[in-house]
Parts: C-alpha cells; sequence; structure tokens
C-alpha cells in the first residue's frame, strides 16, 4: 500500500485549566525535515515529540505547531487589596511627609505596583500539560497518516491506470515489427540496386544483414519493460509503506527501456507508441515524487 507524503492532522486534549491544539503538516521532501514549535512552558516535551514524528512519519517536510490556551482565564485573576492597602498607606504617608499633594487617580497608581492582583488557582502541573502536548501530538500525527493514506489510495488508482497504459501500448508493439524488419532490408537492397549493379558478395551480405536487424532487435526491451511494469505492482503492493524511493528507482528503469526501444525503432507507428508510452512514464515520474 502506498502512503503520500503530503497530509494535515489536527489534535485536541485538554486538562482542568489548559486546551492544547497540536496541527501536523506534511510537504514532498527526499529526507526528513522536521519542525517543532512549541510555547515556552512546553518546550521539555520537544524531544519527545520530535522523536515520536520522525519514527512514524519517517519521510517529509514536517511542521508540528502546539498552542496551549488556559481555560480559567478569567477566574484566575483577582485584586490583591492587602497589598492595594499598604501601598495606598505608604502614598498617604509619603505625601504628609513631602507635603506633595495626593494622586487624582488612586486607580491608575496603585495597579502599577507589582502584586496588585494575583491568582487564587495554583499553579499548573508541569508534568500534566506535558503529557497533554505529547497525547495531542500522537493523536495529530495518526490524523495525518490517515490522510496520507487516504492520499494513497488515490496514488495508486492513478498509477495503476497509467502502468497498464503502458502495457496495452507494448501489446501493441509487435505488429509492426515484422513490417518493420522487412522495410529496412527492402530499402538497403534498393540502395545496393542503385550502385550502377555493383558486384557484392551475397553470402557476406545475407551475414551484414542479419547482423544489422540483430542490433534493432529490440526483444529484450521489450522482456525487460514488461518485467519493471510487473515490479512496479508488486513494489505498489507491498504491506510496509516506504516505497516512494523504490518506485522512483523502476521508473527510472522503464524510461531507460522506453528511451531503446524509440532509438531502435525506426518505424512511424512503433515510435507514436514509444511517445505515448513517454507521456505515461513522465505522468508517473511527476507523482513518484509524493510517495513516501
Amino acid at each position: 500500500m502506498l502512503y503520500s507524503m503530503t497530509g494535515f492532522g489536527r489534535a485536541v486534549v485538554e486538562t482542568p485549566d489548559k486546551k492544547i491544539t497540536v496541527e501536523v503538516k506534511s510537504l514532498n521532501s527526499k529526507q526528513m525535515d522536521l519542525t517543532v514549535r512549541l510555547p515556552q512552558q512546553l518546550r521539555d516535551a520537544e524531544s519527545e515529540i520530535r522523536n515520536l514524528a520522525s519514527r512514524l512519519l519517517q519521510r517529509g517536510k514536517v511542521d508540528v505547531v502546539a498552542i496551549s490556551e488556559s481555560t480559567v482565564a478569567e477566574a484566575t485573576a483577582c485584586l490583591n487589596l492587602p497589598a492595594l492597602k499598604a501601598y495606598k498607606a505608604q502614598i498617604v504617608e509619603m505625601a504628609s511627609e513631602l507635603q506633595i499633594p495626593l494622586p487624582a487617580d488612586w486607580y491608575s497608581v496603585l495597579f502599577r505596583f507589582p502584586d496588585s492582583m494575583h491568582s487564587d488557582i495554583a499553579p499548573d502541573a508541569p508534568d500534566e500539560d506535558l503529557k497533554a502536548v505529547v497525547e495531542a501530538s500522537s493523536q495529530a500525527i495518526n490524523a495525518l497518516i490517515a490522510h496520507r493514506r487516504s492520499e494513497g489510495l488515490r496514488l495508486e488508482e492513478f498509477f495503476t491506470k497509467r502502468i497498464h497504459n503502458i502495457q496495452d501500448l507494448l501489446a501493441k508493439i509487435p505488429a509492426f515489427e515484422e513490417e518493420r524488419i522487412t522495410r529496412i532490408r527492402s530499402r538497403i537492397e534498393e540502395n545496393l540496386a542503385q550502385l550502377n549493379k555493383a558486384e557484392y558478395d551475397h553470402g557476406r551480405f545475407e551475414q551484414e544483414m542479419i547482423f544489422y536487424i540483430e542490433k534493432l532487435d529490440i526483444s529484450e526491451e521489450k522482456q525487460r519493460l514488461a518485467q519493471h511494469l510487473s515490479y512496479f505492482l508488486e513494489t505498489m503492493a507491498e504491506a510496509d509503506g516506504g516505497q516512494g524511493k523504490k518506485l522512483g528507482f523502476i521508473s527510472q528503469e522503464m524510461g531507460r527501456e522506453i528511451n531503446t526501444l524509440g532509438s531502435k525503432s525506426n518505424q512511424a507507428d512503433m515510435q507514436r507508441l514509444v511517445v505515448m508510452m513517454k507521456d505515461e512514464l513522465e505522468q508517473i515520474k511527476e507523482q513518484v515524487l509524493n510517495v513516501m
């Protein structure tokens, strides 16, 4: 089965006072190119998230982004009245001793002091938040893998159709082979006939003709191309995934055989079939770059 390198996954995990959202997206890349962006207070989980993403995603340009939101922000802030009373008393005492006026706006003055507000909620447990961001990352990565598999199914359909098209074109080539050899032999004999009836060794001529026609024989190329096409389909069906590089190598070998068929064809209909094969193969090569 195939997995695309392109995908997206998102997950949300909530703690008693936090909502942690993780989004993971991946694009094509020859190697694993991983970026992890976490809030400062969650940086201790980065190593574990990196290991998890690298192990499960294998290849691609991967971005992991986590956002932490407080779900009790409104309840945490309250006035620190004892501190405010102490600050005001000191200001009144200072104004009296220095004989300066009291502030016209007490609120703006008092709220500038540290500890003018405090939280009645106990600090977050770091371990709880770290576990939550790792869990959200795991869920988002699995969602991305499911997306990759969905895209992989479409790639399988695409490749299967293209491979079958090349197989069908290859099956049409033998119909033109005998005619091709006959035309080559006739053309050479006609050229010899125009040499003012020059004398030549007919036995040697037959030997050279056989040698020349053997050089134009495409039996091996057809056989190897058929094998590569079958191997491509077999490789797609492998269960482990990660066949992208192998499929790329197979498509290169297919290209070599198709190019050789074109160079040896010497026949218009065969050349048209070869051009159509090349078109199908180019589409395969473009999409192989998306395979993990």
